[in-house]
């Protein structure tokens, strides 16, 4: 027959009530708790083959490590150390984190690797990641999208499938985020990386601003984020297979109490960059140039953003700076970019080859091969609480192709000539809505003659 062991039971509730009255001890003499647990894991591409960056999160100051292996190989034999950098918030609360970045070396190219990240504080769930392959003679794939949010982010859910099945090589974010990483006190920053975790700490996940992330002169979007180069994430370029891709900041042209002078340093930037990328043995290594920049040059939505107007101001510049601020229409054109992808509208848009608002179609038959003129793409409805935008109800003569349903672009660039890209409606439960092939004999400004 049991024995009620009522001595035991009740120490044991005595022992219950101490733990959690000591647990209470933090809050009653108004001490943050102690999170020493990891969140919030992303990778990016720093730029260096053999290379991956790891970035995350925590509300204490931990050691930042990531242990390692290659899969099906031996658990965490291989570790790598890095550092964390505190970050204050500027809401009210100021409220602090650590954000750890620990960078992986010597990676085999498309080789797969286990990987957790932390410290013996706490140690994050197990992802895995594939080591980005070398040289210029394969073919990366991309998923693109800009604008999504915590609230809304209706294309998340499909993001999550193709990128744990291995669809990317590389995801692109466009600018908006979380809608917005500041707001109360950036716990819905917070929020939102811990969304995306599910797809940004399995392939990198490379972005550029947009306006939504413009309070605290972007302090949450240049602290949060890793990208290659030293300018806090705002303008930077990387080559992936045979492509160099040129991420910037078209918020430099609408947020100048931040200081004029970086739309004139990131111009600067741009030109040299864009000059390195044409030389003859650049480009004849990687051919296609693809710019990402969140609000775009040319749109047909029903409002009246800055792609709306003939003279925007990405396009053309500014006149009412001292001195004139250059826009980047026409060096995008001298240094012949192939494709110069957008977001802003919560929509998407195909445009015809476009300069100067005159369409520049490689025929009348095929307008996508040889074009005279750069193409421009618009994929802005990932998802978010302002929901999509609509459009004039006449196609403007640049325009190819537009929708309002949900959804996100791919792409992918299979050789020095053929590029695939794609929209994704998830309005229509991942049916493909659109598509081209842009194909290029020639590439740089000799392609327009």
């Amino acid at each position: 027959m049991a024995v009620y062991n009522y001595s035991n039971t009740k120490m044991g509730t005595f022992a219950a009530i101490a733990v959690f009255l000591y647990g209470l001890i933090p809050l009653a003499f108004g001490l943050p708790p102690i999170w020493r647990q990891p969140e919030q894991v992303h990778l990016s591409y720093p730029g260096l083959p053999g290379s991956m960056l790891v970035t995350w999160t925590t509300l204490n100051e931990t050691d930042s490590v990531v242990e390692y292996g290659v899969w099906g190989g031996k658990l965490f034999e291989l570790s790598a150390k890095g550092q964390a950098t505190l970050f204050e918030d500027g809401g009210f609360e100021k409220r602090k984190m650590f954000i750890h970045r620990v960078m992986l070396t010597d990676l085999k190219p498309g080789i797969s690797y286990v990987y957790h990240c932390g410290s013996d504080a706490g140690w994050s769930d197990m992802f895995y990641l594939t080591a980005l392959k070398e040289g210029a003679d394969w073919t990366p794939r991309f998923a693109l999208f800009g604008d999504m949010g915590n609230e809304n982010p209706q294309s998340l859910a499909r993001l999550q499938k193709d990128t744990q099945i291995g669809m990317y090589d590389a995801i692109l974010h466009i600018g908006d985020f979380a809608y917005d990483m500041h707001e109360d006190n950036a716990r819905i920053g917070d929020q939102f990386m811990r969304q995306v975790e599910s797809i940004a700490a399995y392939v990198p996940y490379m972005t550029c601003p947009g306006n939504h992330e413009n309070p605290y002169n972007f302090s949450n979007y240049r602290h949060r984020f890793s990208m290659p180069g030293n300018t806090e994430s705002l303008w930077y370029s990387w080559n992936i297979g045979p492509v160099h891709i040129v991420s910037f900041s078209t918020e430099v042209y609408f947020y100048l109490n931040y200081g004029l002078d970086l739309l004139f340093k990131q111009y600067e930037w741009l030109q040299k960059d864009l000059e390195e990328a044409n030389r003859p043995e650049s480009r004849a290594q990687r051919p296609w140039i693809i710019t990402m920049g969140h609000r775009p040059m040319y749109c047909s939505n029903a409002d009246k953003d800055d792609c709306t107007q003939f003279n925007s101001c990405i396009r053309t510049g500014l006149n009412n700076t001292d001195p004139p601020a250059p826009g980047l229409e026409d060096l995008f054109y001298r240094y012949g970019v192939d494709l110069e992808v957008w977001a802003h509208e919560h929509s998407y848009e195909r445009l015809w080859p476009v300069y100067n608002y005159t369409v520049f179609n490689g025929s009348k038959n095929e307008p996508y091969v040889n074009p005279k003129a750069p193409v421009h793409i618009i994929t802005g409805s990932a998802g978010c609480r302002e929901r999509t935008d609509p459009f004039v109800p006449d196609f403007r003569a640049w325009s190819a192709f537009r929708s309002t349903d949900y959804g996100y672009a791919r792409m992918q660039v299979f050789n020095s000539s053929h590029l695939y890209l794609e929209q994704v409606s998830d309005d229509k439960y991942g049916k493909v809505i659109d598509s081209i092939w842009l194909v290029k004999d020639k590439h740089g400004p000799e392609a327009w003659l």
